[in-house]
């Protein structure tokens, strides 16, 4: 793993332009000894600016992953995310909603705080593969503050097993993905195939 906020120090702001955002990129990318990796996942902010255009042009990337939250303003996003990545040639592997609904540790009710299934909804309108839902839980953000994701700290609890899940899905696609590029070659005559990061 590596941040731009390991390098800093927490109160130093990085006030950077594109040019400088998009040199910090390349070189975490050729300059860090990721080793012997069978994924490396490149966390982007939300959009389609210098940075994700940047990443799709220096990096050989095996598929994206849009995540929203499933209120209409968020799926916007995921719809100009999903033609990006087409334009540019990078398969889809499909949409994870976040902040799915939130489920009350004293009653076990159930609240869908920023609405719920526009992410499964905009999946199948836009054809790609819907990857699975994460609740809004005070574990995640316990977790992250402590350093402890919560597939470690309480690895048989129910969030757990659903973030397992996502990454199982988000696995199989991507195998479904490289078969298809492998694939493509052969049938068109045309060396088109992406490679693969990790």
């Amino acid at each position: 793993m590596i941040s731009i906020g390991f390098l800093l120090d927490e109160t130093q702001a990085v006030i950077w332009r594109g040019p400088m955002v998009m040199k910090m990129l390349v070189q975490f990318m050729s300059g860090v000894g990721w080793g012997d990796l069978d994924y490396l996942v490149i966390d982007l902010p939300p959009g389609t600016g210098d940075v994700q255009l940047t990443i799709t042009q220096s990096v050989p990337l095996a598929g994206g992953v849009i995540v929203t939250t499933p209120q209409l303003v968020a799926l916007a996003d995921v719809r100009r995310a999903v033609t990006m990545f087409r334009k540019v040639g990078v398969p889809i592997l499909g949409v994870i909603e976040n902040m799915s609904h939130f489920l009350c540790p004293h009653c076990d009710g159930r609240t869908d705080v920023f609405s719920h299934g526009g992410g499964r909804d905009e999946a199948k309108q836009e054809g790609v593969e819907f990857l699975g839902e994460i609740p809004l839980d005070p574990s995640v953000v316990l977790g992250g503050d402590q350093g402890v994701p919560v597939v470690v700290g309480d690895p048989e609890s129910p969030l757990a097993q659903g973030f397992r899940s996502i990454a199982g899905n988000m696995a199989a696609s991507l195998s479904v993905s490289n078969a298809a590029q492998a694939k493509m070659p052969e049938e068109s005559g045309e060396d088109l195939s992406l490679p693969v990061v990790g």
